[in-house]
């Protein structure tokens, strides 16, 4: 069986690794773990019953679930019943549910616990809903027989009944195959469901071992969403590779697990190394005078040193010994805190400025920076282990044509492109053209291959004055501030520019108390007068080298951060900045 279809790959896979370890998971305090022939195995059995449940060939199942091993073992079995994967983020709600389960006519889900087992089972009793079957990974049985556990499944028999035409499905699987819908939570508009076959995944695995050095050795800590492409993609590759994936359930815990699974390789997301450096310079700050020089020390040296790596120059005898010495004072001991163990970590799905990848790679810490898109299937470009440079997002990948448009938009064109919006062909004939996937981002290409993406198209504001601004380089620059965790510029069809800032809350009381003010209540707090003094000196600072026009003239501060649950943010954690100008709406015109 060639390696043509996912299944066919993985199955491929667990006859070559067989009683290796490929996933680990947490429960209470204690990682168990799964070798290949009991995910293969378990996998058969969820097909099996699956195929008794009579689904066709290429049906839509959902997954509805936190990131656990058995995400990725039904994943198997749909595919191997040759059916399609349709992902949900485990925060979703009942009327999201609805919208994609009637849309892709979805009669079977699974599901992860109670909580999401609770916003989907009013869908079964809702005339107009597709749903049918609900299968739970992690709850207790329901009173319902539409709704059946995991575990009850797995002590059934059904390979008896269904072993000859689960073969039939695997033996004519095509590269053509629909494999996955993932809906783009995007941030505007409705949902869209961007449909992937396997040709589109074997060509990204291809591609991307010509990239990056993976294999069998390598342990991965997955702790972005499942449902998103990224970690999705990138959990296909680590088993395409060989790798281990360990699952991490809570997205909080991240920091205590590091040390304790020591991961060689992990995808996150520019904010994690945001708060990781947050926390890095806090710790700087509080070790003493000759703590705090030494560290400064190391870090400018730290700085210099990559200077030649970054060019693949080889380094100056005397800065090398330099960089011996700062590694072992310093360098070292912040690496433990990541297990120690790292190669190099995949980053995308928001802006990231150079001076954070800079940090992070005078420590050691190698920060693959990359783009992409859920239509690109991920990664259209990422920065060689080789030769780089911080101020672009990466080198072009293997096989992936990008050109710039007229209006500096970014158009991709290769084998991992999209198929199309499902049931969607006005909105996908607007983005496909030519084999070209007009991606709606802005960006420069330079002559040795280099990719900058500057700015969402949609994002620019265009001021009443006619002057154009890109919202997202007002907020780097302004993401460089610790006292400041979010931000979303205002200033389309306006006369000035305006902010919406999340202060960092703790940092703020911190501040208060030096200054002899004990403020625990954060409406007290952003609306002290001393506290918008300061934030205007803040601000007066970051933005004093912007042009004028670029220049924030009045700012809010918010009482709460922008998050998933309030729908600020997407599930990938980019601002939904309609939705927040929308419900900040009488605010923002009070700044007018």
């Amino acid at each position: 069986m060639i390696d043509e279809h996912i299944a066919h790959m993985l199955r491929n896979r667990a006859e070559k690794y067989d009683l290796r370890e490929v996933f680990r998971y947490k429960i209470e305090n204690t990682y168990h773990s799964i070798n290949w022939r009991t995910f293969k195995n378990q996998s058969e059995i969820i097909a099996s019953f699956l195929l008794n449940c009579g689904v066709n060939i290429q049906d839509n199942i959902g997954i509805f679930s936190y990131n656990c091993p058995q995400w990725t073992i039904a994943d198997l079995a749909i595919l191997s019943c040759r059916c399609v994967i349709v992902p949900f983020y485990s925060t979703s709600t009942t009327q999201q549910l609805e919208y994609i389960i009637n849309e892709t006519e979805m009669k079977i889900l699974f599901i992860g616990d109670e909580e999401q087992v609770q916003k989907a089972l009013p869908l079964l009793n809702i005339d107009t809903c597709s749903l049918e079957l609900i299968i739970t990974f992690n709850c207790p049985q329901q009173k319902d027989d539409r709704v059946i556990e995991l575990e009850t499944i797995m002590n059934s028999n059904y390979s008896n009944r269904t072993q000859t035409e689960l073969a039939e499905r695997l033996n004519s699987g095509q590269s053509s195959d629909l494999a996955t819908i993932i809906y783009t939570s995007g941030t505007t508009g409705e949902p869209k469901g961007v449909m992937l076959d396997h040709s589109n995944f074997m060509a990204s695995f291809r591609i991307h071992k010509k990239r990056l050095s993976v294999d069998d050795t390598d342990i991965s800590l997955c702790f972005l969403p499942l449902s998103h492409i990224f970690e999705r993609g990138w959990t296909y590759f680590l088993l395409y590779s060989g790798g281990t994936n360990v699952y991490n359930k809570d997205p909080k815990e991240i920091t205590k697990e590091l040390p304790i699974v020591q991961p060689t390789v992990m995808c996150v997301v520019p904010r994690f190394f945001e708060k990781v450096y947050d926390r890095i310079i806090s710790v700087s700050e509080e070790g003493g005078t000759i703590k705090k020089s030494i560290f400064n020390w190391s870090i400018a040296v730290g700085h210099k040193y990559i200077e030649y790596q970054k060019d693949d120059i080889k380094t100056p005898y005397l800065l090398s010994i330099k960089h011996s010495v700062a590694d072992k004072l310093v360098f070292s001991k912040i690496r433990k805190f990541f297990g120690n163990q790292i190669k190099f970590m995949p980053c995308s799905g928001a802006a990231m400025t150079p001076e954070l990848k800079r940090f992070f790679h005078a420590l050691g810490i190698f920060v693959n920076y990359g783009y992409g898109a859920t239509e690109t299937l991920a990664t259209v470009s990422c920065m060689r282990s080789d030769k780089y440079d911080f101020n672009y997002t990466g080198e072009i990948m293997p096989e992936i044509e990008v050109k710039i448009s007229e209006d500096n938009m970014i158009l991709v064109k290769g084998e991992t492109i999209f198929k199309g919006y499902y049931k969607k062909p006005e909105q996908t004939n607007e983005v496909l053209i030519d084999g070209w996937y007009y991606t709606g981002d802005q960006g420069q290409l330079t002559g040795n291959n280099q990719l900058y993406m500057s700015e969402r198209i949609k994002d620019i504001i265009k001021t009443s004055t006619g002057k154009y601004i890109s919202p997202q380089k007002i907020e780097l620059l302004l993401s460089k501030s610790e006292m400041i965790e979010q931000t979303c510029i205002i200033g389309d069809s306006r006369h000035y520019i305006t902010a919406l800032l999340v202060p960092a809350y703790e940092k703020l009381s911190e501040w208060l108390k030096q200054k002899g003010e004990t403020i625990s209540e954060v409406n007290q707090m952003i609306t002290h007068k001393m506290v918008q003094t300061y934030f205007e000196e803040i601000i007066e600072e970051i933005q004093s080298e912007l042009p004028i026009h670029e220049q924030i003239v009045k700012f809010a501060l918010l009482p709460e951060p922008f998050t998933i649950e309030n729908g600020m943010l997407t599930n990938s954690l980019k601002v939904r900045r309609k939705q927040v100008i929308s419900c900040y709406q009488n605010l923002i015109e009070s700044l007018y």
